[in-house]
């Protein structure tokens, strides 16, 4: 189960990363990020492969064309289909109508120069022992296709006779109908296109400073942690040392921030790419849903409250059936009354404690949950963001602590802007 709508990973996150040349490249890089990996095993493969770009990324760090020629070249490939070479009949076709023989010769030439120079420049000279060898073999396929169009031999005619003859036309013409009918070029279009989608990925990772996490069996601990949409963010450490850990701090403290910071950490980290930390190690999680931004569902009829309970029963389904989750609640039960949360606040946590191989981070205004015999006791981590008052003025250093907060802003900012008086 996955549930991280309140990341707004596709809205906010994949921006970070999509630097693509065309809207299909694009689109694989959403789908790399939109959805996490099933297995330890294909997260270090992915990472193994976008070290393997970072790896290349002198040779790489200019790769660029005009999408415009692509988008041509891209689309006279989808004039083609399967058995349409016409061989002779065409040949004639070309002597005798100019027009035709000048469109199709302004689209291979096309293709010639931007193939050229996307194999000769940068395919060609990639180091694939850098990357897994399964991914090195698709790099290989990626080569062989351009070698087969004998890009360079096509090239040279047209500077040395500033243009290709109709014999020329036929045989490229030839070559792209054979590749179309035995799937070369749709597999060609697949792999260049994912092939971009990592490079434009492992461009944004080196770009904004992210790191690979190590996947541990238990250990968890986020070092210089800080959510990237954040201007001048303070990082923050977060190491656990228990199953279940409640986050306190006033209003507009931060403390939704830091779990979406953690949140994304967790998520990006299970689809293989790197995390807005300074290190970071995790357990392979096979939940992974975060509740920040829970409201009332016209469309399903749920209020607040009711989505609070489903979005924690789904979790807790998935946790007894022995599987790894982890798990984000930001003020959980506010959509109740403070007797009824507290109450079942105290009975949710209680049972959390016995999920011990799950991990859940809860935020939470309940000051009177601090007397549970499971947290005095150590069951239950604390921790909170920091705030400072000076003259009844509230400084907030967004620093997260170990411990609790009984820190309450409302009166003091309610007095603070006068409201006493003008209610008087």
């Amino acid at each position: 189960m996955t549930n991280i709508s309140d990341l707004h990973i596709e809205d906010e996150i994949v921006p970070l990363f999509d630097f693509t040349y065309n809207l299909f490249s694009g689109q694989a890089v959403r789908e790399l990020i939109t959805e996490p990996l099933g297995s330890k095993s294909a997260i270090l493969f992915r990472q193994h492969v976008l070290k393997g770009f970072i790896g290349n990324r002198e040779l790489l760090k200019d790769y660029s064309y005009s999408r415009f020629n692509l988008s041509d070249i891209y689309d006279f490939f989808e004039t083609f289909s399967a058995g349409s070479f016409l061989g002779e009949h065409l040949r004639w076709k070309l002597i005798f109508s100019e027009k035709l023989r000048h469109q199709k010769r302004g689209k291979l030439i096309m293709l010639i120069l931007l193939f050229n120079k996307i194999h000769s420049t940068y395919i060609s000279k990639i180091d694939t022992k850098l990357f897994p060898e399964e991914y090195a073999g698709e790099l290989r396929r990626i080569n062989a296709f351009f070698i087969d169009f004998n890009l360079e031999h096509y090239e040279s005619i047209f500077h040395k006779k500033k243009k290709i003859r109709v014999r020329h036309i036929v045989e490229l013409m030839k070559i792209i109908a054979e590749r179309v009918t035995n799937g070369q070029v749709a597999s060609f279009w697949k792999r260049w296109f994912l092939f971009e989608a990592y490079l434009s990925i492992s461009n944004g990772i080196i770009r904004h400073g992210f790191i690979f996490p190590t996947f541990e069996e238990t250990n968890f601990s986020i070092e210089g942690l800080y959510h990237p949409l954040v201007k001048n963010p303070v990082k923050n450490d977060l190491v656990v040392s228990r199953n279940v850990i409640l986050l306190t701090g006033p209003n507009m403290s931060g403390k939704s921030t830091l779990l979406k910071a953690v949140s994304l950490c967790v998520y990006l980290g299970h689809t293989g790419l790197a995390v807005p930390a300074s290190n970071a190690r995790m357990p392979f999680f096979s939940t992974i849903s975060v509740a920040i931004n829970l409201t009332d569902s016209i469309i399903s009829g749920y209020s607040h409250f009711m989505s609070e309970i489903i979005t924690l029963k789904n979790v807790l389904t998935e946790a007894a059936d022995s599987s790894k989750c982890f798990a984000v609640f930001d003020e959980l039960f506010r959509g109740t009354n403070i007797e009824d949360a507290l109450e079942i606040s105290t009975a949710t946590l209680k049972g959390l404690v016995k999920f011990n191989s799950s991990l859940f981070l809860i935020s939470t205004h309940l000051h009177q949950l601090k007397d549970m015999e499971e947290i005095k006791k150590g069951k239950i981590a604390t921790c909170f963001i920091e705030c400072e008052l000076n003259d009844n003025t509230p400084e907030f250093t967004y620093k997260l602590k170990d411990g609790w907060s009984d820190l309450k802003l409302g009166r003091i900012l309610f007095e603070k802007e006068g409201l006493n008086k003008m209610l008087e």
